[in-house]
């Protein structure tokens, strides 16, 4: 079998709105996960990585370039195309080389009603699947595997049971994964695994929803007074629909109509309460955690494990109540933008290490370049982390600060833009141009209940903290291609 250290495998799985608090070994005993469990204690956990938006489009382009989205004007879902430069990561790979496969979501451009664009991406194997639905007139490969096996999605998403496990598109991830690099063991390959969960509509299959009761799961993050602070926030916001979380009627506490088909329609009421949320949410993790074993287990059959480097992400996180909001979108809160980062090379890098540096999604990019031999350009605002990952410094040091932003961050006539900088202590979201904005200070309130912005007690700090985040707004601009000459 082959064995190269300087052109290794490189299995990336993203699951889609998985928050950072959610694997056991980390400290979040909750939920069972197992077989991530076993990825952290054989590999390297960050604890504290953060994505660039927190909404699908502009966080995997981010990921997938090593940019933030506003360099690369990639700054909501539903664009209709994606820009040919700067070159995703699958095209740098397959330049190299490298075998490269997309199973799964991508979400560069819109997916809506349509099979969406691709751009030159270097994917060779290509098994898409934007979200358990059947309303493309071609195309949808998972739809197409249900067929031959006789089953219908349409049918299945009806079902308010869930999709059977066999049948899920989590499972059918696991399978065409499988088949990939078992294809191509002589060769380095590249395979970019995008399950859809645990993304709304939360419907997981009834087998795995039963492992997990209501009442005994983690509660949300709430106090009273997120009432007036979400208030504040909704006097010029809060639209229904994908851009923004929605709000909880905390009181109850009981959830909103669903504004699409979810499990929560399945209640005669048509309301659950936010445990029931939180519970299908975690059945949903569950079912990952079992595939992402079995992925594993396949690659140490067939004798690859040792020459791939294994990564495990999410694109962002999910409000799942805290606060008195469900799903994604305009707010920076840690459960929307901390997400789990692990990887694993077990011949290269440490094993066991938990890192508490501050860490971005741009970092995957440069990382992988470097461990693959290839020069990163100049571009990328991206940071290597391979030196923490073969323990040649320190764990707990990478970033300084760390960015997110969000366009349309308050739904009013004049776009708003929102960005987010955390120094691991305090954390400053501005909506520009709009003399509001955030503060809070994480060391004495992890849970964010406690909005310094207004504080005169924190107008300096505040001053301080905005020089800061103009500056890291500043050098991440995109610095256009490399030179080849003074003029």
């Amino acid at each position: 079998m082959r064995l190269d250290p300087e052109r290794p495998n490189i299995l990336w799985i993203c699951a889609d709105q998985q928050r950072y608090d959610t694997i056991a070994a980390l400290g979040y005993p909750h939920l069972s996960t197992p077989n991530l469990d076993q990825l952290v204690s054989g590999g390297v956990a960050f604890e504290r990585a953060y994505c660039q938006a927190p909404i699908c489009t502009p966080s995997r382009a981010s990921f997938l370039t090593g940019l933030y989205p506003s360099s690369i004007r990639v700054n909501r879902n539903g664009n209709p195309t994606f820009p040919e430069f700067p070159p995703l990561i699958g095209k740098r790979l397959a330049e190299a080389g490298y075998t490269c496969g997309l199973i799964g979501k991508l979400h560069l451009t819109s997916a809506y009603g349509r099979i969406e664009t691709r751009t030159d991406d270097g994917y060779s194997y290509w098994q898409y699947s934007h979200a358990p639905r059947d309303d493309w007139e071609s195309g949808h490969d998972y739809a197409d595997w249900l067929r031959a096996q006789g089953a219908d999605l349409g049918e299945l998403t009806k079902d308010m049971s869930g999709i059977p496990a066999e049948l899920h598109q989590t499972t059918w991830c696991a399978e065409k994964t499988i088949e990939f690099f078992e294809a191509n063991r002589d060769q380095p390959w590249f395979a970019s695994v995008n399950i859809y969960d645990p993304h709304p509509p939360f419907n997981p299959p009834q087998a795995y929803r039963e492992q997990f009761e209501p009442q005994a799961v983690k509660p949300p993050l709430f106090r009273e007074s997120d009432l007036a602070q979400q208030a504040k926030l909704a006097a010029v916001d809060f639209q229904s629909g994908a851009r923004h979380p929605q709000a909880l009627d905390i009181k109850s506490p009981i959830l909103p109509q669903a504004p699409s088909p979810s499990y929560i329609e399945a209640e005669t009421s048509g309301e659950r309460d936010a445990r029931s949320l939180i519970a299908a949410y975690y059945a949903m993790i569950k079912l990952i955690d079992d595939q992402v074993g079995r992925i594993l287990a396949a690659l140490e059959a067939d004798g690859q494990g040792d020459n791939t480097i294994v990564i495990f992400t999410s694109d962002h996180g999910e409000a799942l109540g805290d606060h008195g909001l469900i799903q994604k979108g305009c707010r920076f809160y840690e459960g929307l933008v901390r997400v789990p980062l692990i990887w694993s090379w077990r011949s290269q890098f440490a094993a066991g290490l938990r890192s508490k540096a501050l860490v971005e999604l741009t970092d995957i990019v440069p990382t992988l370049l470097e461990v693959c031999g290839l020069d990163a350009p100049n571009y990328i605002t991206g940071k290597s982390l391979l030196p923490l990952l073969r323990g040649e410094r320190s764990p707990d040091n990478h970033r300084e600060i760390v960015r997110c932003e969000f366009i349309d961050a308050l739904d009013m006539p004049d776009a708003s833009v929102a960005t987010m900088h955390f120094d691991g202590r305090h954390k400053l979201i501005v909506y520009h141009n709009h003399q509001l904005g955030e503060l809070y200070d994480l060391e004495n309130d992890p849970g964010e209940f406690d909005d310094l912005w207004d504080s005169a007690a924190h107008q300096g700090l505040k001053l301080e903290l905005l020089q800061r985040s103009f500056d890291v707004t500043m050098l991440g601009l995109y610095r256009g291609s490399d030179r080849i000459g003074p003029m």
